[in-house]
């Protein structure tokens, strides 16, 4: 079952600035993650190995990488995967009918295999470490598809106590000098993805055009998806902090089971 459910930046900021309320979002995700003691975690990530067409599923025994790119910061981080969970939830895509591959690197046995990290999933398991499950969205599906991969994902855990956490930067247009050039749309996108997690209300991301997401240059909607997916309404969401302190929007996010 979910104990534990968070959307988690995934932007050098976090360790560049370790005063800012990004950071001081993080830490306070990782003390809730401490808590509620998860036997493993599922981490959705926008930038990790893409298959096309399918959802892809990570099932090696070791992950490993840093940041290094993004940071000067020493963001090393080795941890084990979870094959067991992996296999279950590729199983439970694939009988909701969803494309879903299981992936690995260096060998074909999990066992034998270490995942190089991507900074999409390594940033947040660097703050809530355990062993974890790396699974890729697919932007050439649907909304309907991606609520259904969350809403399976979960299903797979069976009684195993589990996080999930939606790895997500948001607009990236939202200065002219960035990589991507400016976006009017990234400050509008940012605004409502505030609104929604801070009322609750991430059931209506399924009603949105994608479009949106795409024209706003967001790395989060499809990560949202399955995170909705995999909450349904069993949970409510508390907005932790947000900023856009270069080019791009980071926000944190935590969730709680209803009583």
């Amino acid at each position: 079952m979910i104990v534990f459910a968070a959307i988690a930046p995934h932007g050098g900021p976090v360790f560049d600035q370790p005063e800012a309320p990004t950071r001081k979002g993080m830490e306070e995700l990782g003390r809730r993650f401490a808590q509620a003691k998860p036997d493993a975690v599922i981490v959705a990530t926008p930038h990790g190995l893409h298959a096309d067409g399918h959802f892809a599923v990570v099932r090696s025994s070791r992950l490993e990488g840093d940041a290094s790119q993004w940071t000067d910061a020493d963001t090393h981080y080795e941890g084990p995967g979870e094959p067991e969970l992996a296999d279950a939830c590729i199983g439970a895509l694939r009988e909701a009918g969803l494309p879903a591959l299981g992936v690995t690197f260096g060998s074909t046995a999990a066992g034998s295999s270490t995942m190089p990290l991507d900074w999409g999933a390594l940033i947040p398991l660097w703050f809530m470490r355990a062993p974890a499950v790396v699974v890729t969205p697919c932007r050439a599906l649907s909304n309907d598809d991606h609520v259904r991969a969350g809403r399976m994902l979960a299903a797979a855990t069976g009684e195993r106590r589990i996080a999930f956490i939606a790895s997500a930067d948001h607009g990236h247009g939202h200065t002219a000098d960035g990589p991507y050039g400016f976006a009017a749309e990234s400050a509008d996108y940012d605004e409502q993805i505030q609104a929604i997690v801070r009322e609750s209300r991430l059931a209506e991301l399924a009603e949105w055009d994608p479009a949106f997401a795409v024209a706003a240059k967001a790395d989060s909607f499809w990560q949202l998806l399955m995170l909705h997916g995999a909450l349904g309404d069993a949970f409510t969401a508390e907005l932790l902090s947000y900023e856009a302190p270069t080019y791009f929007g980071m926000l944190t996010a935590g969730f709680a089971r209803k009583d």
